[in-house]
């Protein structure tokens, strides 16, 4: 900003870019949610509540690759800038447990309903 304090957001464009990437990935990979409608209802067994099992495991890497980013944007320097130390620690607290609390939400559902 031109008077030199930092913007709200300042910091959280990992947390908002991402967790918004993941919500549309999710949604366009529309997983089982409810368990009569998964592939081995009434039978015994795992299955994947998505079209391609591969996303049992790809979905968690990616919300565990944005977790590492949203961790990582909030120890760069630049994140810190005209901040109390006090400030930043909060910040930084709260966008990393705000991002493995979306992360939880968005992966248990799909992760659940089929097992």
């Amino acid at each position: 900003m031109p008077d030199g304090r930092p913007t709200r957001l300042g910091g959280l464009h990992a947390l908002l870019v991402g967790g918004t990437l993941l919500a549309l990935l999710l949604g366009w990979l529309d997983p089982v949610t409810d368990q009569r409608d998964c592939p081995n209802w009434g039978a015994s067994g795992n299955a994947s509540a998505f079209a391609d099992p591969r996303w049992d495991l790809g979905l968690p890497l990616l919300s565990l690759g944005w977790i590492l980013a949203v961790a990582a944007e909030q120890a760069l320097p630049a994140t810190w800038q005209h901040r109390t130390g006090v400030a930043v620690a909060t910040r930084a607290t709260l966008a990393v447990t705000a991002a493995i609390l979306a992360a939880c939400c968005l992966n248990l559902p799909p992760a659940i309903a089929c097992r």
